[in-house]
């Protein structure tokens, strides 16, 4: 599966449900909110706790990032 990169990124917060995080997108300059499920491996961002939390990249789904209008 094909997947876009985001640098310097930091997660705001997570969702009630936990199945989200609020991630502040330097690359886009604006939050957005990113379900778990599209977050890749390879991502440096993936959790809202302090191993997780950034700043570093943000590797997600292409299609998830295209149907969001951020690429």
């Amino acid at each position: 599966m094909t997947t876009v990169t985001f640098s310097d990124c930091v997660v705001v917060r997570e969702s009630g449900s936990g199945k989200a995080l609020l991630i502040y997108i330097d690359d886009l300059g604006e939050d957005k909110w990113i379900p778990k499920s599209v977050i890749d491996d390879d991502s440096e961002v993936w959790a809202d706790h302090a191993d997780g939390c950034g700043p570093g990249k943000l590797v997600i789904k292409e299609w998830f990032a295209t149907k969001e209008q951020m690429i």
